[in-house]
């Protein structure tokens, strides 16, 4: 797919993590990436190659055995970073669900 801006291709991305899980499994990754790159730069600088593990690691997890897709880094992977990191931050802010609706979609409710 070819999408001419950010915005037509954030709306894809929320698409494609529809299931609060998936968006759960990427939060952990990103943040768990995000730690690690800062103890790698504080501390021992052979776990910067620990970073890029944990964060794809975690979300191609959740693509694969929960949203049931292929991840869109595999076509975009530079717009797929910028909107993980979008993502992670309207979720660390709680208005991830907000912009869901925005975009049309509902949020699925999980029971667990």
């Amino acid at each position: 797919m070819n999408f001419r801006s950010m915005e037509e291709f954030w709306a894809f991305y929320v698409n494609q993590h529809s299931k609060p899980a998936t968006r759960r499994w990427h939060f952990a990754g990103t943040l768990t990436s995000i730690l690690c790159l800062i103890y790698s730069l504080c501390f021992n600088w052979w776990c910067v190659f620990l970073v890029p593990l944990f964060g794809y690691g975690f979300a191609w997890y959740s693509h694969f055995f929960v949203e049931g897709n292929v991840p869109a880094t595999f076509g975009h992977p530079f717009w797929s970073l910028m909107c993980d990191l979008k993502m992670f931050g309207l979720m660390l802010t709680g208005q991830m669900d907000r912009e869901i609706k925005r975009l049309g979609k509902r949020p699925i409710l999980q029971v667990f």
